[in-house]
């Protein structure tokens, strides 16, 4: 009880102000928790007050267009995270006649939650005491506690839950929810943690035993994936270009790509208009320039993309049927809303 008391008072000297404490609409911090994950909050603050604004109920996010949401979840990442909220929204909005499901058995239920957003949203909405444990629950435990049970392992993840969840003060489980990632992110951080000024300076293991910059222990990571992409830009006379959706269940889902060559390795000019898949878009003569004179590499979590973007000038072709005028209309990964604001195709 001693920890959840100095936390929440910690906790209320030193809480961030953010719109999503300013509510217990559930639909609202829905919308906040999903974007949350594995983003920071200075990044997911503008998207948040732009999804809120523009869809201010969970029947104005249900009744858009997935392309619509993908647009505004632009530079936001994991776009699956969208794709769930606007599958989850239908439902909810469709079978729920939009009322949120209010306990954390029903709230995992919907598509792409899982066990800390089920909790975060049924202490902080609804006053569920369940814990929730996520990055910085993980660091401020492991450090308070001095565990060294790998925070990404099955055992790990359950001896967590376990201990967090004895610790969450029932009487306002929504404020220790907070209080403790408020903490993480605050005061217990990843690097330089403030354990000068820390409430449990006197009582924490990694403190005393030297063991702040070991701990949280996690497992090996899995090795990187390189892949090697070559995006082929179609300029035709009449300012029309290429655009095709991404399907399937790999990165990027949903949004628009620029016709893609994928190699094994960093081609060449030469290389590239040899290939079988180039001669099979463009069978007759073009004007091949490759765009970007370094490569550029785009950071995934589980892979790199080397990724050349090579102008193909042509003076028409059957399926470029896109408005050079309308392509900022489109919802693109944002490896090439970047190339987009550097590339002028009326040069």
């Amino acid at each position: 009880m001693k920890f959840s008391n100095t936390l929440i008072y910690w906790y209320l000297q030193n809480k961030r102000d953010l719109p999503w404490r300013k509510t217990n609409n559930p639909y609202f911090i829905w919308l906040s928790e999903i974007m949350l994950q594995q983003t920071r909050v200075a990044q997911g603050l503008d998207y948040y007050l732009n999804f809120t604004t523009t869809f201010p109920t969970v029947f104005d996010l249900a009744k858009a267009k997935e392309s619509t949401v993908l647009k505004m979840w632009q530079g936001l990442g994991y776009y699956s995270r969208a794709r769930n909220l606007h599958y989850s929204a239908k439902l909810i909005a469709t079978d729920f006649n939009g009322q949120f499901p209010n306990t954390y058995k029903e709230i995992i239920k919907l598509k792409g939650i899982g066990d800390y957003t089920a909790s975060a949203i049924a202490s902080i909405a609804f006053n569920e005491a369940t814990a929730v444990v996520d990055g910085n629950v993980y660091r401020v435990l492991s450090r308070y506690f001095g565990i060294d049970t790998p925070i990404n392992s099955s055992k790990g993840i359950k001896e967590f839950k376990e201990l967090a969840q004895g610790l969450i003060d029932k009487a306002q489980p929504g404020t220790f929810n907070q209080a403790i990632m408020d903490f993480g992110a605050i005061q217990c951080k990843p690097k330089k943690p403030l354990c000068m000024f820390c409430p449990f300076s006197e009582s924490c293991v990694a403190l005393q035993k030297n063991l702040i910059a070991v701990l949280p222990v996690k497992e090996k990571k899995v090795t990187l994936k390189k892949r090697y992409f070559n995006y082929l830009v179609v300029k035709t006379k009449d300012e029309k270009t290429v655009l095709s959706e991404r399907k399937g269940k790999g990165i990027w889902q949903g949004l628009y790509q620029f016709p893609l060559i994928e190699e094994n390795h960093m081609v060449t000019h030469e290389e590239l208009v040899a290939s079988e898949k180039f001669k099979e878009l463009f069978p007759n003569d073009v004007l091949l320039s490759l765009f970007n004179k370094k490569n550029i590499v785009h950071k995934l979590s589980h892979q790199h993309l080397y990724t050349q973007f090579w102008v193909v000038e042509i003076d028409s072709l059957p399926f470029a049927n896109i408005s050079w005028k309308k392509i900022e209309k489109y919802p693109v990964p944002v490896l090439i809303a970047n190339f987009l604001k550097e590339f002028k195709p009326n040069e």
